[in-house]
């Protein structure tokens, strides 16, 4: 399986955890749906590793344009599909034996600074995954400061939530992202070496509300389970926290545990298994990707196998979305 990932070495990003999912999910055949096609690496590895066919979806339409040096070699074993993951079933038509879903931002979207994800680089204010839609702009400019107070709490775990919404009120309207992040700045301790930049919390959750993340994850994970055959293997790479409490509860809650609740209500017990899990623990990186790529630290690996039980869905307040999500402040 280490040689299905080393023969696409030639590719523009090799994705997190890559090695471990291809030995999670081995043998590798069938059609697979890559939800979250990026830089087509997961796509790829499939492709290797033994899958007849990909169908490749995202809701960027600039992945496309980038894939096309390299998509051609596989002919019609690859599609590509432009929308959103938590219409994959929809998207894909068909029955599929497998799901790869790899959340959150790609580093080829922060390191372009006219996306306006970064914080680190000047450009316009979108964070915008998609080119349609509400900006970080509009967002900043409009909410109230509750609701932006809310959001950076709920979806960054800012502790100075409150602090940096008042500040961002009483300074916009905002245009670009190195204006918003000077503010941001002004409102924590200077930071020290080795320290996060202090505009990174308040960055990731207005992305994550800009793109509704954990509202489409959710969905996504259902539509997953209405694409899967019986025997289908759904693979999720998670890289924070939040995320990866949603993804967790979805198995435990779909396999037929309780799972943990949440303090707005009650999870519900699955009385007929739509999911068996391959282990009760996520995968994380090994030595050797670490000292490859740092950025996979806090990478974790989850898989769930496909049952024959009737496709259901999971409330929304037992996976353990934040409050904003509850609430539909996006």
């Amino acid at each position: 399986m280490a040689a299905a990932a080393a023969r696409i070495s030639d590719a523009p990003h090799i994705p997190v955890l890559l090695r471990p999912l291809l030995e999670a999910v081995a043998p590798v055949s069938g059609t697979w749906i890559d939800g979250t096609f990026g830089a087509g690496g997961y796509s790829r590895g499939l492709l290797e590793a033994g899958a007849d066919r990909v169908i490749g979806i995202d809701r960027d339409p600039m992945v496309f344009r980038m894939a096309e040096d390299w998509a051609g070699q596989y002919g019609d074993r690859l599609k590509l599909v432009e929308g959103t993951f938590s219409d994959m079933d929809r998207l894909a038509g068909e029955p599929v034996d497998g799901v790869v879903l790899d959340l959150g931002v790609s580093s080829m979207q922060l390191d372009q600074a006219e996306r306006g994800f970064s914080f680190q680089k000047d450009g316009p204010l979108d964070m915008r995954m998609g080119d349609s839609g509400p900006t970080a702009a509009g967002l900043v400019n409009e909410a109230s400061e509750s609701e932006i107070a809310d959001i950076l709490y709920h979806y960054g775990e800012e502790r100075a939530s409150r602090r940096i919404a008042r500040a961002i009120v009483a300074a916009r309207p905002f245009s670009r992202t190195l204006e918003l992040a000077s503010v941001i700045e002004r409102c924590l301790p200077r930071q020290k070496p080795g320290q996060s930049h202090p505009a990174t919390r308040s960055f990731q959750a207005i992305r994550i509300a800009v793109n509704d993340e954990f509202g489409q994850l959710a969905e996504g994970l259902e539509a997953a389970e209405r694409a899967l055959k019986p025997g289908g293997q759904l693979a999720v790479v998670t890289f924070h926290s939040l995320e990866d409490r949603i993804v967790k509860r979805f198995f435990q809650l779909r396999s037929g545990g309780k799972g943990q609740g949440s303090r707005y209500a009650p999870a519900r017990e699955q009385v007929t298994p739509a999911f068996t899990l391959k282990t009760r623990k996520a995968a994380g990186p090994d030595d050797d990707e670490l000292a490859e790529n740092p950025r996979a630290r806090s990478a974790k690996l989850r898989v769930g196998i496909r049952t024959d039980a009737p496709a259901g869905s999971v409330d929304r307040a037992a996976l353990g979305l934040p409050k904003p999500a509850l609430e539909g402040r996006n």
